[in-house]
């Protein structure tokens, strides 16, 4: 069977795409239902769930083309699926719901403790400054992880991406701004594919996630300003 659930920031999800193909519907029947439920969670207060759960993400068919998805978590999920009531939706809902407890314990059995660049550089120095026997191989090696350092802190400025937190605030901040700007779910579909292609042409990247941790600042401000283009 189709992988149901995979990872994303190491955290497991489905989408909207495998959500329409195992159940057997168009996807733009599953967009049209994820909304309403989204629409819901806002009109309840609970707008902060429907930030955390369900992530606005993009997938390339066959002929190259972009076009928009979902991300859900499990609980994103069990919310729409809850409508889903025929006896072979409900065998489908299980399985999706195994899935998840599947991926939950792999990710809890495959915890390891990684060192950033920078903290293995500093253990590094320091072990081997304990086992240099003479002064000036001493310095000499703090020179050099010193230079490796700067480079490491050089690359954080100019080409490292947001991270998964990073991430989920620039999200935010672009649901923010389309919950402003539109009450129609059709229209808030539209601009949210508007901004975030929008965001990936001012910025110069392939996916908002992609854009620079230093121009993270920018482009929340950008989102705030954002004014969607007239439609003719």
């Amino acid at each position: 069977m189709k992988q149901l659930v995979f990872l994303v920031n190491n955290q497991p999800v489905t989408d909207s795409l495998i959500v329409a193909e195992v159940f057997g519907k168009r996807h733009d029947i599953v967009l049209r239902d994820i909304e309403n439920q989204i629409t819901k969670l806002q009109e309840a207060g609970e707008q902060e769930f429907s930030l955390h759960n369900f992530e606005e993400s993009t997938y390339t068919n066959e002929r190259g083309r972009e076009y928009r998805k979902i991300n859900m978590t499990e609980d994103a999920f069990a919310l729409v699926a809850m409508s889903y009531v025929t006896p072979e939706a409900m065998k489908m809902k299980v399985k999706f719901l195994q899935e998840f407890k599947r991926m939950r314990e792999y990710i809890q059995n495959n915890k390891v403790k990684v060192l950033d660049d920078r903290t293995a550089l500093i253990q590094s120095l320091k072990l081997t400054a304990e086992t240099a026997e003479r002064t000036d191989e001493l310095e000499k090696i703090v020179s050099q992880q010193q230079r490796k350092i700067l480079e490491i802190e050089y690359k954080v400025d100019e080409q490292i991406t947001l991270t998964s937190g990073e991430q989920r605030r620039l999200q935010k901040g672009v649901a923010q701004r389309v919950y402003e700007l539109e009450t129609d779910p059709k229209e808030r579909s539209r601009l949210f594919r508007e901004l975030y292609r929008e965001i990936k042409d001012r910025f110069g990247v392939a996916s908002y996630k992609d854009v620079k941790r230093k121009e993270l600042q920018a482009a929340l401000r950008y989102i705030e300003s954002w004014v969607p283009k007239k439609v003719s």
